[in-house]
């Protein structure tokens, strides 16, 4: 283990809410050991964003890690050439060009249509009646896996997040983590034929285009439904919620003072959907009086680096007016999150502005209070909202 100072977290607290743990450690210890994580955390914006492009040291390849031993060695536990050639071959299904020419109107089109099944009075819990299917549906086009049902997909990728989460070694979750792995590879390889004779602009048929082994297209495709399903479903139920309970900022996204863009970017740097990402130490480091062995196991807190008081006043408050363009929602070094434009299209394109303009009069219901936990993936469990009949 490093030599950094030893500080010790409640891990019940710190689902509930990691961000007081994390604002005592980057006043007192910003790089700390913690027993708990069996790591050391990193919790300044500063240090995660030139460490996480030293990738020499601070290695994303983790062979004995939670993501490699469980769903495969994808793209994102690979560096350098190797890292950049699986990048490469998935551009064409994920790059700007692709998700506006392509995407965002299948991503229009599942929206529309999630939207026209409600009930035109109803009481619905947003995060499961419309967040979840509609990001499902999005990564089942994206993906190709166009067959699957989206409660598979929702349900596959939370127990992909639980397990890689798993440092407490709990085996009903990585029991359940390879159930869910079990049943993508069976969906992949109902769909190869398919894909093989009408191949399109899905990750599986790119990925077979630029000649990918097998077992790199099965990860990467297991990659991009643990993170390209939680995470959209959760920023968009918890981007609204915010808005909801900030009725001034949700009229200046209304009225265009300010854009959906803008407002999901402050959503995602207030409460990272994504809140780490785990390295590896690849040879003995030392940073500033704090040495580091070879494969010490690092956790950069990009929840943490969102709200340093040191690049973001009032950081703990929702204020869509904040220029949050020092936001490492995303990353910062090579390992920048793929499927970002796709995000930004899914929610801030489509998802955002299609739910107010719809369900007019929009409100939560306060007889249900709403819940939120997470620290390395965080979002809402529960969004019960209701509006206007008509």
């Amino acid at each position: 283990m490093s030599t950094a100072p030893r500080v010790d977290i409640d891990m019940a607290a710190f689902w509930s809410d990691p961000y007081p743990a994390l604002a005592r450690l980057r006043r007192e210890a910003p790089i700390a050991f913690v027993p708990q994580l069996g790591g050391t955390v990193f919790a300044k914006r500063d240090d995660i964003f030139v460490c996480e492009k030293q990738i020499d040291v601070f290695s994303s390849h983790q062979p004995e890690g939670l993501m490699n031993r469980l769903m495969g060695h994808n793209m994102m536990r690979k560096d350098g050439e190797a890292h950049m050639a699986e990048r490469k071959a998935i551009f064409p299904t994920v790059s700007p060009k692709t998700v506006k020419n392509h995407w965002t109107a299948q991503f229009q089109a599942h929206a529309n249509r999630i939207l026209d099944e409600l009930d035109p009075a109803g009481r619905i819990d947003f995060c499961r009646d419309f967040a979840l299917p509609f990001s499902a549906e999005c990564l089942k086009s994206m993906t190709g896996l166009t067959h699957m049902r989206f409660e598979d997909m929702d349900s596959w990728s939370q127990a992909m997040i639980d397990g890689i989460a798993n440092y407490a070694g709990n085996p009903e979750v990585e029991a359940r983590c390879r159930a869910a792995t079990a049943g993508i590879d069976a969906a992949i390889d109902a769909m190869l034929p398919v894909l093989d004779k009408a191949p399109d602009q899905s990750l599986i048929s790119v990925q077979l285009a630029a000649g990918l082994p097998m077992e790199s297209v099965r990860a990467n495709v297991k990659l991009a439904i643990s993170g390209g399903q939680n995470e959209p479903r959760d920023a968009i139920a918890g981007t609204v919620w915010a808005l909801l309970t900030h009725p001034d900022q949700l009229e200046l996204a209304r009225t265009g003072a300010v854009s959906w863009l803008q407002v999901f970017e402050e959503y995602a740097r207030w409460i990272s959907p994504i809140g780490m990402s785990p390295r590896r130490i690849a040879k003995p480091w030392t940073i500033g009086d704090i040495a580091f062995q070879r494969d010490d196991r690092i956790f950069f807190m990009f929840s943490s680096a969102n709200r340093d008081e040191g690049y973001f006043d009032r950081a703990e408050q929702f204020d869509v007016r904040r220029d949050s363009s020092k936001s490492i929602a995303f990353g910062a070094g090579p390992h920048f999150c793929a499927g970002a434009w796709a995000s930004r299209a899914m929610i801030a394109e489509v998802a955002l502005p299609t739910v107010f303009a719809r369900l007019k009069g929009l409100r939560i219901v306060g007889d249900e209070p709403v819940r939120i936990g997470g620290w390395a993936f965080r979002g809402l469990l529960n969004l019960p909202v209701t509006w206007d009949a008509g």
